[in-house]
């Protein structure tokens, strides 16, 4: 019987040490808002709190309907305007704005890339960016970036990684008016991730790109500005290869976006089912109908020209690449004038790498200057963004349930929208990531 009982008791022991362990309760923080634009709509709020459970929001209430408990931690913001963290949808993190050289691509290894990517992940968390799409970079940087982010590795914003974007032969993305023994590669089937003519290679391609781990489909359905041998204007890819690119994303559940200069191959782009026009410089009168009709985003990227055309040639632009600039440069603002007036759905995004990281919200000014509130410019870097990225369930609104990723400045940026060009205070995920107003106190 002793043995019996001997055995009853080990049996529990070791089933005591196998039982799972309680997890700990998650932090909870106070954050004192004393104006509030939560880009639920474009009205502040004044005197909130803002209760943080863990890496998420608790609660949003005026200060007078919400109990402190006595030595919980506290983080005042009352003297500030909180905002929930931005977005910029389009950038490329391992892209630096200070080598414009061609000879550049021939001297850089990916691991270059890599490091720098690492630098401006930092840069544009601490300007107030909490998530942004990486849009085009070497296979899979990106991916990988928002992997060692998410596990902690590396501060950074969330990131909705694509792969590289996808070009025809001889196209924006391809290496052009160099000799045919002249090859740039990463691996033996580079161009199987980047370059595809024809129906059947865009599937390859997209799939490809979808088994490597993207979030998102970059291609690119105009020439470029910052490329040798094509021209801004002129459609790339028909327009069934366009649609084939679509299907391919959207069954694999990614979205995609088109970069795209051109009138027509904004059109083509739009008609066939892509979900972002990148760019849209010289978008007409129909290719703003079709994007309102076909629910489209445009993502205009107006501030850049300033850089393009200043110190960019410092550091060694083309002259090519500049003169195509100042043929879009300016027409492109006036259509993002035109666009936003007339209705069509605009997100924020700034190519950022072809001017530094860090500098995103430089933008916001321009926006403003060519039509958009000061409310209005910073709602397509919140909500209007996070639903064009997919996310709108987790950010780009401050509202029970979301991540806790909020920001904060001290003018208001409700009456001057360069106040977001100083972000004061970053926090992503409930953590503390730029503290310039007040230390968390207990």
């Amino acid at each position: 019987m002793k043995r019996v009982f001997a055995f009853v008791v080990l049996v529990a022991s070791c089933l005591a040490q196998q039982a799972p362990k309680t997890a700990p309760a998650p932090q909870i923080t106070y954050i004192r808002a004393g104006r509030l634009f939560a880009a639920t709509s474009d009205a502040v709020r004044e005197n909130m709190v803002i209760v943080v459970s863990g890496d998420r929001i608790q609660s949003v209430a005026p200060a007078n309907a919400v109990s402190i408990p006595a030595g919980a931690t506290v983080i005042d913001l009352s003297r500030a305007t909180v905002l929930p963290g931005l977005i910029d949808c389009h950038t490329h993190l391992g892209s630096r704005a200070d080598r414009y050289d061609e000879i550049y691509y021939f001297k850089t290894t990916p691991f270059q890339s890599a490091f720098a990517g690492v630098v401006h992940a930092r840069k544009t968390l601490e300007a107030g960016f909490t998530t942004v799409r990486d849009v085009g970079s070497l296979p899979f940087l990106a991916v990988d970036l928002r992997n060692s982010i998410n596990e902690g590795l590396i501060p950074g914003p969330r990131i909705v990684a694509s792969g590289p974007a996808i070009s025809i032969t001889g196209g924006h993305g391809d290496i052009n008016n160099f000799s045919p023994q002249t090859r740039v590669t990463m691996f033996p089937d580079e161009h199987d991730f980047a370059i595809a003519d024809g129906v059947e290679q865009i599937r390859h391609v997209v799939r490809a790109q979808v088994k490597y781990g993207v979030d998102v489909i970059k291609i690119l359905a105009t020439g470029g500005v910052l490329s040798k041998g094509d021209s801004p204007g002129a459609p790339q890819f028909t327009f069934e290869e366009l649609k084939a690119a679509a299907e391919e994303a959207h069954m694999a559940g990614r979205k995609i976006a088109a970069h795209a200069h051109g009138a027509q191959g904004i059109k083509n782009a739009i008609l066939a089912g892509i979900d972002s026009i990148e760019h849209a410089s010289l978008i007409d009168d129909e290719g703003i109908r079709l994007a309102k009709e076909h629910g489209t985003y445009l993502v205009m990227d107006i501030y850049n020209d300033d850089y393009i055309l200043g110190k960019a040639i410092e550091f060694g632009l083309p002259k090519e690449n500049v003169e195509k600039e100042k043929m879009v440069g300016r027409t492109q603002r006036e259509n993002f004038e035109k666009a936003f007036k007339a209705g069509a759905k605009m997100a924020f995004g700034t190519d950022a790498g072809v001017y530094p990281h860090g500098d995103n919200a430089k933008q916001f000014f321009y926006m403003v200057k060519y039509g958009m509130t000061p409310a209005q410019a910073i709602r397509s870097a919140t909500s209007s963004a996070a639903d064009l990225v997919g996310r709108s369930k987790d950010v780009g609104t401050v509202e029970a349930g979301k991540y806790a990723d909020l920001i904060a400045v001290r003018p208001d940026p409700l009456a001057d929208v360069r106040a977001l060009e100083k972000v004061d205070f970053v926090m992503k995920g409930g953590v503390v990531y730029k503290d310039g107003i007040t230390q968390p106190a207990k």
